[in-house]
């Protein structure tokens, strides 16, 4: 048994691209076996909980076998391998192997990505390169901490520097404001408040 670090030839990456490009917490390469694997990593990167996440970095092994999980996953309070099903799976015995390293390991099923929060994420990533304004974002938060919340269309009209939807989304990328992305797809009248610690 083993487990080890990697920036493994062994974990076979597609060549396409999977969109959206951009990540906020991917730590290194942001590279994908498949696109649910990266429809995982967009719900990861709007995961309030999730410090950061890596692609193919750890690599287990077992009588000459190797796995290499889709991520390794830093949260506040564990850190876990996941790894997205295709056909096949992974092995029957890569679990085992994680819990033996103290790891947790998730299997994770397209099925169960929620339909709407990711789309909501993949919204938001078409503007991660982008950074509010240092006067956009103070104009914002301090808006907020007058009203307590905003709705999106009230939000944009703060924007004076920065491209409005760019802004906004990129201070929810950047737990500055939060809005909700699971009850519908982010619209004019969604809320949208101050992220509080």
């Amino acid at each position: 048994m083993s487990i080890s670090s990697s920036q493994s030839a062994a974990y076979a990456v597609s060549t396409r691209p999977f969109y959206p490009l951009n990540t906020v917490r991917c730590d290194g390469p942001a590279f994908f076996r498949t696109q649910v694997a990266r429809d995982l990593a967009c719900l990861l990167d709007v995961d309030d909980d999730v410090v950061s996440w890596s692609c193919g970095t750890m690599t287990l092994s077992r009588d000459g076998q190797i796995h290499v999980p889709d991520f390794v996953v830093i949260r506040e309070d564990v850190t876990f391998l996941a790894h997205c099903k295709d056909d096949d799976g992974p092995p029957r015995w890569a679990r085992a192997e994680a819990l033996r390293g103290g790891l947790h390991y998730e299997v994770i099923e397209k099925a169960s990505l929620p339909p709407i929060r990711l789309k909501n994420a993949k919204d938001l990533l078409r503007y991660a390169k982008y950074e509010a304004a240092l006067s956009d974002r103070v104009r914002l938060l301090a808006a907020l901490d007058e009203n307590s919340s905003l709705t999106v269309a009230e939000a944009l009209t703060v924007f004076q520097e920065t491209k409005t939807v760019a802004g906004l989304a990129s201070m929810v990328l950047r737990r500055f404001i939060t809005v909700d992305l699971d009850e519908r797809l982010i619209g004019p009248e969604t809320i949208v408040r101050r992220k509080r610690d």
